[in-house]
C-alpha cells in the first residue's frame, strides 16, 4: 500500500510539552512507557500519546499545524492544568512560552522538526518530502493560534505575524472576539477589528470553535483564506453542542474555498460515545463517512482533510479501534478507495488540500 503525504491541520504539541513534559522526538510507545514508569498524570487526564517522530515518519506526516493554545482559568481542568490564564496579558505570556518551546524544539532537533513561515520554505519542504513521505524527513511545523485571547490589541497581530504565526482561530470557548464552544454568541466589535488586522497580513482564519452566528458573519466579511482546522459535521455527530459545523456553516466554508479537517476522536464521530464504551466501539470508517459527507456537499474532494487534534485532551483510549498512533491514519486510504475515491482524491484529502491553503496564506518571504 502506498504511503500518502499527510498534513495534519491541528496538534497541540507545545501545550503537551509544557504541561506534561512530552518529548515528541521519541516514539509514541517509548513516551507511553516513560510516563507509566515516572507516574505521570498525562495518561490519566489526557490519555496515552498518539504521537512520536518515528510514527510521523511511518505515517507519512510531512507537516503539522502546531498550535499556541491555553485555556481560560474558568475552564481549568484540575491542579495539573498549569497553562491557564485570567487576563489577555497572562495568555500572551503563556503563548510566548509555547512559541519559545517550538523554537527550542526545532533548533535542538533540526533533523526532526522545522518551523516553516514562508512559501519559499514550504515549497522546498513539500518538493523534498511529498514524493517519498515514508523516507526520513523533518516534520514542518506551521504555527496556528487557537483561542486568540493572547492578542491584546489588533496592532499586536503584526508582532505575532513577525514571529511566524500564520493561522488564527479567534475562539475556543467564548472570547472577547466571539462566541465559542459551550459559550455561544455573535462576532463582537473586537472580533471584527481582529479580522481586519488579520486581513492586512493575509492570515488564514480558523473557524473551528466559533459559534454558528460568529462563523457565518466571519465567513461573509473576512477576505482572506479560511479553514476549519479540526471540526466535524454536526449532522453526522448528532449532538446539540455548538462545537460542530452546522450545514449552513459548512456550505459557506466550501463556497469560500475552505477546507475542514476531520477529527478522529470517538466523541466527535459518535456524539453519544463515552470512554466506558471503549475505543473498539467506533471504527475508523466513521471518519470516512464524515469525509464523504463533506465531499458530497462540495461535489468534490477539494474541501476536506485531516485535523487530528491528537493529544489535544484525548489519547489512544479515545480514538477508533484501528488507531494505535498517528501512523494508522494511512488506513483511511484503502477505506476511501473502497468508497470510490480516486488516487487524486485521496492525495487531496491526505495533504494536497492543506498544501493549497499554505500556498495561499504563506508569504513568499519573511516580512522585513
Amino acid at each position: 500500500m502506498p504511503v500518502y503525504s499527510l498534513i495534519d491541520a491541528h496538534e497541540d504539541l507545545a501545550w503537551n510539552m509544557l504541561t506534561f513534559g512530552r518529548d515528541y522526538t521519541l516514539a509514541a510507545h517509548q513516551q507511553r512507557e516513560r510516563e507509566r514508569r515516572e507516574g505521570s498524570l498525562a495518561p490519566q487526564v489526557n490519555g496515552d500519546t498518539l504521537l512520536g517522530w518515528p510514527e510521523y515518519q511511518k505515517g507519512g506526516v510531512v507537516a503539522v499545524f502546531a498550535t499556541l493554545f491555553a485555556a481560560p482559568r474558568r475552564r481549568k481542568s484540575g491542579a495539573w492544568d498549569v497553562l491557564t490564564y485570567a487576563t489577555p496579558q497572562e495568555a500572551r505570556d503563556l503563548y510566548r512560552r509555547q512559541l519559545a518551546a517550538y523554537r527550542d524544539l526545532t533548533q535542538s532537533h533540526p533533523e526532526a522538526f522545522t518551523l516553516v513561515t514562508t512559501r519559499r520554505e514550504w515549497e522546498a519542504h513539500w518538493e523534498a518530502t511529498a514524493p517519498r513521505p515514508d523516507a526520513a524527513h523533518p516534520v514542518a511545523l506551521v504555527l496556528l493560534m487557537e483561542n486568540a485571547e493572547a492578542i491584546e490589541t489588533p496592532e499586536d497581530v503584526a508582532w505575532w505575524y513577525g514571529q511566524g504565526l500564520r493561522i488564527i482561530g479567534p475562539a475556543w470557548t467564548g472570547t472577547r472576539f466571539c462566541g465559542g464552544t459551550r459559550e455561544p454568541g455573535p462576532l463582537t466589535d473586537e472580533g471584527r477589528a481582529l479580522l481586519k488586522a488579520m486581513a492586512e497580513w493575509h492570515m488564514a482564519l480558523d473557524i473551528s470553535h466559533m459559534d454558528e452566528r460568529a462563523a457565518l458573519e466571519a465567513l461573509d466579511i473576512y477576505p482572506g483564506p479560511v479553514l476549519a482546522s479540526h471540526a466535524n459535521p454536526k449532522a453526522l455527530v448528532r449532538s446539540d453542542s455548538n462545537r460542530y459545523l452546522t450545514d449552513p456553516v459548512l456550505k459557506r466554508l466550501i463556497e469560500r474555498g475552505g477546507t475542514v479537517g476531520i477529527v478522529p476522536f470517538n466523541r466527535f464521530l459518535t456524539g453519544d460515545w463515552r470512554p466506558e464504551d471503549g475505543k473498539d466501539a467506533v471504527s475508523l470508517r466513521r471518519v470516512v463517512e464524515m469525509m464523504d459527507y463533506v465531499c458530497q456537499m462540495a461535489g468534490s474532494a477539494r474541501h476536506v482533510g485531516i485535523g487530528s487534534d491528537f493529544d489535544g485532551g484525548f489519547g489512544w483510549q479515545h480514538v477508533p479501534a484501528e488507531v494505535d498512533t498517528i501512523a494508522d491514519l494511512q488506513k483511511l486510504a484503502p477505506m476511501l478507495a473502497e468508497r470510490g475515491y480516486t488516487e487524486a482524491d485521496i492525495r487531496a484529502i491526505f495533504g494536497e488540500n492543506w498544501h493549497r491553503l499554505l500556498l495561499e496564506c504563506l508569504p513568499q518571504e519573511a516580512p522585513a
